[in-house]
């Protein structure tokens, strides 16, 4: 079969996202910028597949947040590490809202996203978006095992991982995260 050009974005919705407005404050940004640059972008440099756009997507609030625009630095600083920064809130279904609420937050979201988008993704057949939480690693295979079972099975719409591991980061402690047990 013949592969299909596509875009990979791992998404990581930073603010905007549930309770408190979307937003903590700015001890528990500054403390999670922390953890994803001391974890999950290390993680994500050792991906056996490079061929992904990691997309950081902000509240319009923190379109000026220095702590905000030094990560913006700090990313655009690695060599061939594809990044976009987007300020319109959360781009897929938020279900800390009712319904309607939800149904909007994410229309405005995705609109207001687009043209910040457009550039990374060029012309391709497809997009995939992988869910890329703030303080979540995945194995170094998951990006191109993604877009292998794609490329052999394009009706797919969904994959999920059911096993994985959990990390106290103060004292590095593993546990292992397995639902079905």
């Amino acid at each position: 079969m013949e592969s299909k050009k596509i875009t990979h974005f791992l998404y990581c919705p930073f603010s905007g996202l549930g309770l408190y407005g979307g937003y903590r404050g700015s001890r528990w940004l500054k403390n999670r910028i922390k953890v994803f640059k001391q974890f999950v972008v290390p993680s994500l440099l050792a991906q056996t597949s490079k061929n992904f756009v990691l997309w950081v997507s902000w509240r319009y609030e923190e379109r000026t947040n220095p702590y905000v625009k030094e990560l913006e630095r700090f990313l655009d600083e690695i060599k061939d590490f594809k990044t976009v920064f987007t300020y319109s809130g959360v781009c897929f279904w938020d279900d800390k809202y009712p319904d309607d609420i939800a149904r909007s937050r994410l229309a405005e979201a995705v609109h207001g996203s687009l043209a910040d988008l457009f550039e990374p993704i060029g012309v391709v057949d497809y997009v995939l978006m992988t869910i890329q939480p703030s303080d979540d690693l995945y194995h170094k295979e998951m990006v191109e095992q993604i877009q292998l079972a794609f490329n052999k099975m394009p009706e797919i719409q969904v994959l999920g991982f059911k096993r994985g591991y959990m990390m106290n980061y103060t004292t590095l402690e593993l546990a292992e995260y397995n639902p079905n047990t």
